[in-house]
């Protein structure tokens, strides 16, 4: 028995360490490989501050959301309903398309272009761009089609590549570099911590966590781990585990735009990293860091297409999870070949518009057993506002209707850092949980989630397709 238990606790293990390796793959794609290097050349002497608000968002905030889902045990659409039906319904499909075909899928093709592929050979054509995305976004979807092999490839394959090769790239420029004293930008230089803060939220890490979540759930249930307390540990395990490589990678990607000369003569990430390849290791370099930039996006975009899939076969089940596949990458492919500023142009506003509900939305999750019961009109309030001071400050931002808007919105504190909705959003919560205390009957909520049994059996669907 005893022997039958130590076997029992090693292969939970290592089901455990393939799952942080494998989240920590879906994660670090495009964004978070562009907006570290930017934020340490442009922070100037508030570097440790905006790193620190970076690493909230692109760090604390995804670990904080998969592992609500893991107590839940609920997707994305059982969290979203707790909003009412609209919400349950609107959410779900705009955190997909933004972590999908519509902004971040089609941003690992572009950013791989033009800078793996275009600092070495010189190539920058719409042509060579649609011949690269052709053939990038077909090794993708081969990763993809197979879901139930999806942690497998990412995980015990193409991570620890990548975590190679980036540890290279950043020990050479810790001890190669040598930057200069600059003063910060603007953005950095009156409030470097909230700066950092928005920084994190491009890498759009907190959005997807509530996608991958219950793919991690899934995928440590198939590889043996019992439901209940210990599957909420292991995938708590898995999603600290990834945090902890996503900040030690941060850290230093960060540490690189401080010190690399002339840090204020960049305006992206990407040539900042390239110029730092060069710098480091010479032509040899920008190999070594296209390989980088290859594999990171690689493994996002299969993931991405992986997860997306999945979520629009279960509400449209007439399209096979394979079909769904071939359409992502397709849409994925063709807004690809517009090019980077395209694609990111449109990343203000959806992160806007999403990440107050998608906040609001873990932070009820995660207070919730704390009351033992359900907070159902704390939910609805505090989404309902989170949502429409989302709205109007994202028409705001856009200019539409703006001299209208700003009045109603730029007296809540935070304001002009993009964070006005919280105390609007806090104080309907507050309100909230006084009346589910007066009209509600106390109920306990389960660990684990109430529809384990329903997880479980789409976790069983997906390995057939």
């Amino acid at each position: 028995m005893a022997k039958t238990s130590a076997a029992a606790k090693t292969s939970i293990t290592s089901a455990v360490t393939v799952a942080t390796l494998m989240l920590f793959s879906m994660f670090f794609g495009a964004g978070n490989l562009i907006f570290p290097p930017i934020l340490g050349a442009h922070a100037g002497p508030g570097f440790s501050w905006a790193i620190i608000g970076f690493l909230l968002t692109g760090v604390a905030l995804p670990v904080i959301s998969v592992i609500a889902v893991a107590i839940t045990g609920n997707d994305i659409i059982d969290l979203a309903r707790r909003g009412g039906v609209w919400f349950g319904v609107a959410f779900p499909v705009l955190v997909y398309l933004a972590i999908g075909a519509f902004y971040a899928l089609p941003r690992t093709a572009v950013v791989s272009f033009s800078t793996a592929i275009t600092p070495i050979t010189g190539y920058d054509s719409t042509l060579a761009a649609a011949v690269f995305s052709a053939i990038f976004f077909g090794i993708s979807l081969a990763l993809a089609f197979d879901p139930s092999n999806l942690v497998d490839k990412l995980g015990k394959y193409l991570t620890p590549a990548l975590l190679i090769l980036l540890a290279a790239l950043v020990a050479l420029s810790v001890l190669k570099l040598r930057g200069e004293d600059m003063s910060a930008s603007a953005e950095y230089a009156e409030h470097p911590l909230t700066a950092g803060l928005i920084q994190g939220y491009f890498t759009m890490d907190s959005l997807a966590a509530l996608a991958f979540g219950i793919v991690v759930v899934s995928s440590l249930r198939h590889k043996g781990v019992p439901n209940g307390p210990t599957l909420v540990r292991g995938v708590s395990y898995a999603a600290i585990g990834a945090g902890a490589l996503l900040m030690v990678i941060y850290l230093g990607l960060g540490y690189i735009g401080h010190v690399i000369p002339n840090p204020r003569g960049y305006s992206d990430g990407a040539a900042l990293l390239t110029d730092a390849a060069q710098l480091t290791m010479g032509t040899p370099g920008l190999v070594v860091f296209g390989l980088i930039v290859l594999l990171a996006c690689l493994t996002t975009a299969a993931g991405l297409i992986g997860a997306t899939s999945e979520f629009f076969h279960r509400i449209v089940p007439r399209l096979s999870y394979r079909n769904w596949a071939i359409l992502f990458t397709l849409i994925s492919f063709a807004l690809s070949i517009n090019g980077l500023k395209a694609v990111l142009s449109i990343a203000g506003p959806i992160i806007g518009f999403l990440y107050p509900a998608a906040i609001t939305l873990v932070f009820l999750t995660l207070i919730e057993p704390l009351f033992r019961k359900k907070l159902h009109y704390t939910f609805r309030f505090g989404l309902t506002v989170s949502v429409l001071w989302a709205g109007l400050m994202s028409l705001n931002a856009l200019g539409l209707g703006s001299s209208v808007i700003e009045p109603l919105i730029n007296w809540s504190p935070m304001h002009a850092q993009d964070l006005g909705w919280v105390l609007p959003t806090a104080a309907v919560i507050a309100l909230g949980i006084g009346v589910d205390s007066a009209i509600i009957p106390p109920r306990a909520v389960p660990v684990g989630g109430e529809r384990q049994e329903e997880a479980q059996a789409r976790a069983d669907a997906a390995a057939t397709h």
